[in-house]
């Protein structure tokens, strides 16, 4: 899927997403301090506004134009005057690379790359990480296919925590969590469950 599908997914009345934060993001993020935050893959903003909500400065990078506009629009209406807490990049992530060491965290949520793609982004956002900064990693796992719930269909863009690790080695980073958990998903048959791999590593402070 490419920047036009997206674009064309996002150019509709209401969110696509929801406008409140990925359950795992609020997890891991409620309780931090307020610093400096890199959200890749953002979408329409969710989870960097979310945080600049809460006194964050959040940068948010999507390929899809048509997101990323509406993602400031919403900064407008939901920060008031403090919407330069948020910052919308509009860029390609194969090609986009952060500055190095400059993030308190980095949020990867549900970036469905094939194998080689997906190292280079991680290996890109782990660099991003700053001295005592946090890199979270959420997505679709490869087990989703056969046991869970949603999610790609295509197997070469689900992979597992441990993928994630593997593509972060070398980094500077130390793995806190690396797991597959069960995400509940309501339906109109009801509730159902998703599966997902959640890797949280942070950088030693310098």
């Amino acid at each position: 899927m490419d920047a036009e599908h997206w674009d064309r997914r996002y150019d509709q009345t209401g969110l696509v997403w929801s406008a409140e934060p990925n359950r795992w993001v609020e997890e891991v993020a409620a309780a931090l301090p307020p610093g400096r935050v890199l959200d890749l893959a953002c979408g329409e903003g969710r989870n960097a506004l979310w945080l600049a909500e809460r006194g964050w400065r959040a940068v948010g990078v999507d390929f899809s134009r048509v997101a990323v506009d509406r993602a400031v629009e919403l900064a407008t209406v939901r920060l008031g005057v403090a919407a330069d807490r948020f910052e919308g990049v509009c860029a390609d992530l194969l090609e986009f690379e952060p500055e190095p060491r400059a993030f308190d965290l980095v949020l990867v949520v549900y970036l469905q790359l094939r194998p080689a793609e997906r190292t280079t982004v991680l290996r890109r956002a782990a660099a991003a990480v700053a001295d005592g900064g946090l890199l979270f990693v959420a997505a679709h796992d490869s087990a989703n296919l056969e046991d869970g719930y949603g999610g790609p269909q295509e197997p070469a863009v689900l992979y597992t925590a441990a993928d994630v690790v593997a593509d972060i080695g070398g980094g500077g980073l130390v793995v806190d969590r690396a797991e597959r958990v069960v995400r509940p998903v309501a339906t109109d048959e009801g509730e159902r469950h998703a599966l997902d791999c959640l890797v949280l590593a942070h950088r030693p402070p310098g």
